[in-house]
C-alpha cells in the first residue's frame, strides 16, 4: 500500500482517537461501513456511466427516495447534516439493503450501529476517505488489511491474526483450486479465506470467465465459523470488501454437536484455539470417538478430519505439544492422522512467530483425509527464520525460510537423499512408530557436535600467574608511591 494512503489511514485513526473512540474494534468497523457506503454510490456510479454509454439496465441500488443516501451527495453537506443524514437515512438504509435474505452481509448488518462519536469527527473522517482512490479491489483490500494490522499494533486482540506471510505460506503449499469448497472453524478475521481467493485470482484468473465457477466462487466456496459476533462481522465484510459477494460467514461452536459437517469440505486452512478446554457436555460424539478429550487443539484435529471429504487437503497450525504428548488422548489423533490418513509434512516455527502476544512453539501440519491410510513417509522443515525478528517488535530481516519451504515442498521428491543433519528431511511412517508417533522435529533432527580445542591446562594456568604476578608488581609500586 501506498505510503500516502497509509499516512491518511493513520490520520483517520487519529481522528477516532481524539474523539473519544480509542477501541480498535469499533474503529475498524465503523471504518468498515464508511467503506462499503462509499463503494456502494462508486458501484452505482459505473452503472450508471455503463447504461449511458451501453443503453445496457441495472438494478438500482438506490432508488429516488435515497439517493441523499448516496456518498457523492452528502459528502458535501456541512457536518451537522452529514451526521444526521447518517444517522438517520444512510444507515436504516444500508441495513435493510437485503433485509429478509439469508446471506451474510444480512446477517452481518444486523447489528450494525452508527457510533462516530460527534459531526466534526464525521466529517474529517468523510474527507480523508473520499481523497484516497480507491477504484480497484486491491486498494480496498490493501486498506483493509492495514485496518486489521491495527488490531495487533493496538495491543488488543492479536490473538485473533495469524501473520499474513504464514498464512499465505500455508495457502501456497496447499494450492486451492478452483472446484474446491474450503472452510476455516475457527476464522477470526477471515485471514486463511481471503488468502486462498487472492490465491485463485492470481493463478486461476481463468474462473471468472465460466459462470458456474464464478457463481461458485462468490457463494459456494468459502465457509467460514466462529462464536465471537465481532470477529464474525469482520470477516464477512473483510471478505466482502475483497470482492467475495456471499461468503458463508456464520456464528457456530465447531467443536461442539450443533456443528454437523461431515464429508463436506475439499480444503480446510485453520489456526485453531490452542491451550483451552471445552464443556465435555457440548461436544460432538463423533469427535469423541476420533479422540476422547476436552483440550481443543486436539478437538480440532479430530473435526478437520471428520468436515474433510475423501481426498481432501488440510493445513494446520497446532502447538508442538500436539507433536509429542503423551496422552492418551495426544496418542489417538496422532495414529488417527498417521495410521488412516496420509500425512505429507510437519514445518516447524519458531517460537517467536506469534509475539508479542504468545511465544509457544508451533508447527504446520498438512494432510490428505484418506480413510485408508497412505502415510509413507512424512517431510520435516525446521524454519528458524519467517522474515521478521523473533522478538517483540518483529521487524522484518534478511533471513526468511518460507521460499525455500515452498521451493522444496513444490519438489518434495528431490528431497529423498537429504541428510538428518539439514533444514528438511523424509522420516519413515516406520521409524515414528517406533517412536510411539512422536512428530516433534527435535526427535528425528541430528546435530554435528563442532570440537573445541582448548589450550592447555598448564598454559593457561600459567598464563593467570603470570597476570597476578605483574598485578601485584603494580600494586607494590603504586603502595610506594603513596607512603614515600
Amino acid at each position: 500500500m501506498e505510503k500516502t494512503i497509509q499516512n491518511k489511514i493513520d490520520a483517520i485513526w487519529l481522528d477516532f482517537a481524539n474523539g473519544g473512540m480509542t477501541d480498535p474494534l469499533s474503529v475498524i468497523k465503523q471504518m468498515t461501513y464508511l467503506l462499503f457506503i462509499k463503494g456502494l454510490d462508486e458501484v452505482e456510479t459505473n452503472n450508471e456511466q455503463t447504461e449511458q454509454i451501453l443503453g445496457v439496465k441495472f438494478n438500482r441500488i438506490f432508488d429516488d427516495e435515497h439517493q441523499d443516501c448516496r456518498w457523492s451527495k452528502f459528502k458535501n453537506l456541512s457536518a451537522t447534516e452529514m451526521y444526521n443524514i447518517m444517522s438517520t437515512k444512510v444507515f436504516p438504509f444500508i441495513k435493510n439493503m437485503k433485509a429478509g435474505k439469508d446471506s451474510s452481509f444480512s446477517r452481518y448488518m444486523e447489528k450494525a450501529m452508527f457510533m462516530v462519536p460527534s459531526a466534526l469527527v464525521l466529517e474529517k473522517v468523510v474527507t480523508k476517505l473520499d481523497s484516497i482512490p480507491m477504484k480497484d479491489r486491491d486498494t480496498k483490500g490493501d486498506i483493509y488489511e492495514y485496518l486489521l494490522s491495527k488490531l495487533s499494533t493496538a495491543g488488543r486482540n492479536g490473538q485473533f491474526r495469524t501473520p499474513r506471510h504464514i498464512i499465505k505460506m500455508m495457502v501456497e503449499l496447499v494450492k486451492p483450486t478452483p472446484n474446491d469448497i474450503i472452510c476455516d472453524p475457527a476464522c477470526g478475521t477471515g485471514g486463511f479465506l481471503l488468502e486462498a481467493s487472492e490465491y485463485l485470482r492470481d493463478k486461476h484468473s481463468e474462473l471468472f470467465n465460466s459462470d458456474s465457477q464464478k457463481h461458485h466462487f462468490n457463494n459456494d466456496m468459502f465457509y467460514g465459523f466462529d462464536t465471537d459476533d465481532t470477529m464474525l462481522s469482520i470477516s464477512a465484510m473483510n471478505m466482502i470488501m475483497h470482492g467475495i459477494d456471499n461468503p458463508n460467514i456464520e456464528y457456530k461452536d465447531s467443536a461442539s454437536g450443533e456443528n454437523t459437517d461431515t464429508d463436506k469440505y475439499s480444503l480446510i486452512l485453520a489456526n485453531p484455539p490452542f491451550k483451552g478446554s471445552i464443556d465435555e457436555s457440548t461436544i460432538a460424539p463423533s469427535l469423541s470417538k476420533i479422540c476422547n478429550t476436552k483440550k481443543t487443539e486436539l478437538l480440532f484435529l479430530a473435526l478437520f478430519i471428520r468436515s474433510l471429504r475423501i481426498g481432501g487437503r488440510c493445513a494446520c497450525i497446532v502447538p508442538d505439544g500436539v507433536l509429542f504428548g503423551s496422552s492418551n488422548a495426544h496418542l489417538s489423533i496422532r495414529k488417527e492422522i498417521i495410521e488412516k490418513n496420509k500425512l505429507e509434512a510437519v514445518i516447524s516455527m519458531p517460537s517467536g512467530v506469534f509475539l508479542p502476544y504468545a511465544g509457544v512453539s508451533t508447527a504446520v501440519l498438512l494432510f490428505t483425509k484418506t480413510t485408508t491410510g497412505g502415510t509413507d513417509k512424512v517431510w520435516f522443515y525446521d524454519m528458524t527464520a519467517d522474515g521478521y525478528s523473533l522478538d517483540a517488535k518483529r521487524i522484518p530481516i534478511k533471513e526468511n525460510d518460507i521460499p525455500d519451504i515452498i521451493e522444496r515442498y513444490n519438489n518434495i521428491n528431490n528431497e529423498n537423499e537429504r541428510e538428518r543433519t539439514e533444514k528438511s528431511f523424509f522420516v519413515s511412517k516406520d521409524e515414528i512408530i517406533n517412536n510411539n508417533y512422536d512428530l516433534s522435529i527435535n526427535k528425528y533432527k541430528k546435530i554435528i557436535q563442532e570440537k573445541i580445542n582448548y589450550e592447555d591446562p598448564k598454559k593457561i594456568l600459567k598464563q593467570i600467574v603470570d597476570m597476578e604476578n605483574e598485578f601485584q608488581k603494580y600494586l607494590k609500586e603504586l603502595e610506594e608511591l603513596l607512603w614515600n
